[in-house]
């Protein structure tokens, strides 16, 4: 119902009108007819505007007060103008996610008991898929052209070359690949020649010769251990963030990187991690101390943090929310390695520094 049909009715125009008796209008003077009678000239008027085919209305009849319009909504209880407060949801299917992280586990752990040249062959697929993510968004988003077959093929060279020949042959294999680039990449046009060579040099470096130190964990005699240690205290530091920075989260930790990570849930993931490594150094590594474990869990976490950090400033340089839609849940490779591949060599080092290579 609209706010007209609380208004007074119309009313007519006409001499009648013009008699109309309001509250502070001075009454007409009472005059005889020819029978003697007293009647209120205003009624001879009306009677007049009768006859006279106009709208007759008596000025004897009170006027009416116009009706008060309806409240507002909620104008008797203002509190409920508020909208409901809304319970914290998770971003993300985390059906999806929880089955496709147990599958993706499942796959490195059997690949790890089996032989240790089938999970070289799963961190090269790994790496190929996401070099091909991170190229396809560079030329959607910003028409730089990163040459992908170099990156692919330099890209499994390298890890090969790290898990064969060590970090010696990681680095020659690394400049090998840039050099290949910079030849692949003269077959096109000179425009933007710089820009393309620039961002596969960064490809090159950011995902296949982090990925080569997770390759480097393994030729160790206890290689499957401390590779289960690296992916377990990642895996570890990421979920307490989750946990404590969705259930307390409050104090912004990067508001314009990544509005969703909080200190809180930096604290979460220092703890959760430092707590999980003092057990894998413990029970895991050959030689460990559980005090070594705290500080490879700390490091952890902040390497890892700093790897979330670094892609979403690159995909807020894309204007994208995730690399890709390979995985339910998770978005694509890419968006599982962001934390990965920053810890890998942070892990080897201080493996390397506490225990040995060997």
């Amino acid at each position: 119902m609209n706010d007209s049909s609380w208004q007074p009715e119309p009313v007519p125009a006409g001499p009648a009108y013009d008699a109309q008796v309001g509250p502070h209008t001075r009454p007409m003077p009472i005059v005889p007819d020819a029978a003697g009678r007293d009647f209120d000239d205003r009624e001879a008027r009306d009677r007049g505007a009768a006859s006279d085919g106009g709208s007759p209305f008596r000025a004897d009849t009170p006027p009416q007060e116009p009706m008060p319009s309806p409240p507002p909504p909620h104008a008797e209880h203002p509190q409920d103008s508020s909208p409901p407060p809304q319970k914290k949801r998770a971003g993300r299917d985390l059906r999806a996610a929880i089955g496709v992280g147990v599958g993706l586990g499942a796959v490195i752990f059997a690949s790890l008991l089996i032989v240790k040249a089938v999970f070289v062959g799963v961190i090269v697929v790994a790496v190929v898929v996401g070099l091909w993510e991170l190229t396809s968004r560079l030329q959607e988003k910003k028409g730089i052209k990163a040459p992908l077959v170099p990156l692919a093929v330099g890209g499994a060279a390298m890890v090969i070359a790290g898990y064969v020949r060590g970090a010696e042959g990681a680095w020659v294999a690394m400049a090998l690949t840039v050099l290949a680039l910079l030849v692949w990449r003269m077959t096109e046009p000179p425009e933007d020649y710089l820009k393309d060579v620039t961002a596969g040099a960064f490809a090159a470096f950011y995902v296949p010769f982090l990925a080569t130190f997770v390759a480097m964990l393994l030729t160790a005699d206890d290689g499957p251990q401390r590779v289960i240690t690296f992916l377990l205290l990642t895996v570890v530091s990421d979920t307490g963030a989750y946990a404590v920075g969705w259930r307390f989260g409050k104090t912004k930790l990067a508001p314009r990187i990544s509005p969703g990570k909080t200190r809180e849930g930096l604290f979460g993931a220092v703890a959760f991690a430092m707590v999980a490594g003092a057990l894998c150094m413990e029970f895991l590594i050959d030689g460990g101390a559980w005090w070594q474990g705290l500080l490879l869990g700390l490091a952890v976490a902040v390497s890892a943090t700093l790897g979330d950090l670094g892609e979403s400033m690159i995909k807020r340089d894309l204007g994208i929310k995730d690399m890709g839609t390979l995985l339910p849940g998770h978005g694509g490779i890419m968006d599982r390695l962001d934390s990965l591949l920053p810890t890998a060599p942070v892990v080897w080092l201080l493996l390397a520094a506490f225990v040995g290579t060997g």
